[in-house]
């Protein structure tokens, strides 16, 4: 299991007073950052109010060091909440993926594609 709490400071592009942004060490594509709480909590369901709101600046503050290095087409946000729905690591983190044109061949239909035979519409 990872370890959030024990990543080398060096590591950390930002942090503020619930989140810290590191780059992903298996990156979907270039520029795949995720935020990271502070205080360990299960999912995004577990965070507080406060945690929530400022997820929201932090989401932004993550687009901004992308944007500086990447020109990336769009993105994606995601949060796994769940064994079911592909929770591994059960310390909250989120997926800001840069998303480019042609790095798939048909985009169309985005994160509903997380169970593929049911996200065409």
């Amino acid at each position: 299991m990872t370890d959030f709490l024990n990543i080398p400071k060096y590591q950390i592009i930002y942090s503020n007073d619930n989140f810290f942004i590191i780059e992903d060490a298996f990156p979907v594509s270039p520029g795949h950052l995720l935020i990271i709480s502070n205080i360990v909590r299960a999912d995004y369901f577990s965070l507080t109010d406060e945690e929530k709101h400022n997820l929201v600046d932090t989401i932004e503050v993550a687009k901004s060091l992308v944007l500086k290095k990447y020109a990336p087409d769009g993105f994606n946000i995601g949060m796994n909440c769940g064994e079911a729905a592909g929770q591994t690591v059960f310390h909250f983190h989120c997926h800001l993926i840069p998303r480019y044109k042609g790095d798939m061949e048909n985009p169309r239909g985005g994160v509903r594609h997380c169970i593929p035979e049911k996200g065409s519409y």
